[in-house]
């Protein structure tokens, strides 16, 4: 079978699929992200005449807002954890429970933990217990996501590459949601309770039209024609082999898959992967988010939107455009992957560009970049650049392995990303330090 002799994709029904799962695999993550202020409130322990109380002990000094205080870290640390762990177990785990399992799986353990998630907020619950089960929920959801995002972009290796941004694209569209839900609840001075119920109900939603949309995917022709020439060919003397009257498998004609020479074929592309992902998390969030207009009038409304339009907003759109390119050009492409990590390493210039705009409070560095202009025009280029080069890595590593170790190599990609995410947190720290 080729390419050619592919059925229609019928009214783009698997593409849309694809999108949809593509969502599936950030919204809820970016539902725990955007809440951050919801959950912190929750953690306040009501207070008699200044001074905490818990099930009418008091609790003085700074005791009522530790909590508060650590959660932010708690919550990143909790999240990425799992993320890392059961994105380098994928490929093993992937050769060892069937793809129906995983995706379902994983999906519905995100849709009971957004469920409960979203009857909290309407449930009082002491602050430490809800601290420690938010935790929970977090950890439960960076795993899953990390089986779910592993196996998808598995499942689309032996699809054209528009298929791949489909994913992408899907989760362009979580950031715009997560970035427009922020903007809007500015606007509308909602209550966080009632801004968090919304988004998490939200997520559910996704999340459930996620797993009836996977179930859907077995009945199209052209999801079954490209499934099929996944699998990997054998010659027609072992296609009917039997023993008495017991048929061998399709798993036992399987080959088993090496990790290793996997990683061998793809590594330039993982290791671009990972520089890609490491650079825009040392300066995105932590030293953009920082950056004060210089424009605006005090108390002004271009102070509230600056940074939720101009950095989230603006960088979740732009990242999107980013990701779709590789559908309509890839360039460098496979045949000149030499190519990718220079062009991703050419991106380390956005770090000293972001460090010296009007980023407050600072130490150290002058400010070259007063402008809004300069940060606006710095933040397009680089997220369109960090959208393209994501786009790219996920779209060839598939392409450059067997047609059944393309599962096993979108598995790897999902890590390699991941360890990027992690390096460039933790290094984000340091350079935000030299400001």
């Amino acid at each position: 079978m080729t390419a050619t002799d592919a059925p229609s994709d019928k009214y783009h029904g698997v593409w849309i699929i694809f999108f949809i799962l593509g969502l599936g695999t950030v919204l809820p993550w970016k539902a725990f992200v955007t809440a951050t202020m919801y959950f912190i409130s929750r953690l306040k322990y009501p207070a008699v005449d200044g001074i905490g109380t818990v099930n009418g002990t008091v609790v003085r000094g700074n005791n009522t807002q530790l909590l508060q205080s650590i959660f932010s870290n708690a919550m990143a640390l909790t999240g990425m954890v799992p993320l890392l762990i059961f994105t380098c177990l994928n490929p093993f785990i992937h050769q060892r429970i069937p793809q129906k399992l995983r995706i379902l799986g994983s999906l519905s353990i995100i849709l009971v933990v957004l469920l409960l998630t979203t009857v909290l907020v309407k449930v009082e619950v002491a602050p430490v217990p809800f601290f420690c089960l938010t935790l929970v929920k977090i950890f439960c959801t960076g795993s899953s996501i990390a089986i779910f995002a592993g196996s998808l972009f598995g499942l689309a290796g032996p699809f054209p590459v528009s298929y791949t941004n489909a994913i992408l694209s899907g989760q362009g569209l979580a950031g715009i949601v997560a970035a427009v839900t922020m903007i809007c609840s500015l606007a509308t001075a909602s209550s966080q309770r009632d801004s968090a119920f919304g988004f998490f109900l939200t997520g559910c939603v996704v999340t459930l039209l996620a797993n009836l949309s996977y179930l859907a995917l077995p009945s199209m022709a052209f999801f079954q024609f490209y499934t099929e020439s996944n699998r990997p060919s054998t010659s027609s003397g072992q296609e009917n082999r039997s023993v008495g009257t017991f048929s061998l498998t399709e798993e036992e004609d399987k080959p088993v898959v090496s990790v290793v020479t996997v990683v061998k074929q793809i590594w330039v592309i993982a290791v671009s992967g990972t520089l890609n992902f490491t650079i825009t998390l040392i300066v995105f969030p932590a030293v953009t988010v920082g950056v004060k207009s210089t424009v605006a009038e005090e108390g002004g409304a271009w102070n509230t939107y600056f940074i939720p339009v101009s950095c989230f907003l603006l960088y979740t759109v732009m990242d999107t455009a980013g990701k779709s390119l590789p559908a309509v050009c890839m360039w460098p492409g496979a045949d000149r992957i030499t190519w990718l990590p220079i062009l991703v390493g050419m991106r380390v210039v956005f770090v000293p560009l972001f460090m010296l705009c009007n980023v407050q409070p600072r130490h150290h560095l002058p400010v070259l970049f007063s402008h809004d202009s300069w940060y606006i025009l710095f933040m397009i280029l680089f997220a369109l650049s960090s959208g393209y080069m994501e786009s790219q890595c996920m779209c060839l590593a598939p392409r450059k392995v067997a047609r059944y170790e393309a599962e096993t190599a979108g598995a790897i990609m999902v890590f390699f990303l991941a360890l990027g995410l992690v390096l460039g947190a933790a290094i984000s720290f340091a350079f935000r330090a030299m400001i």
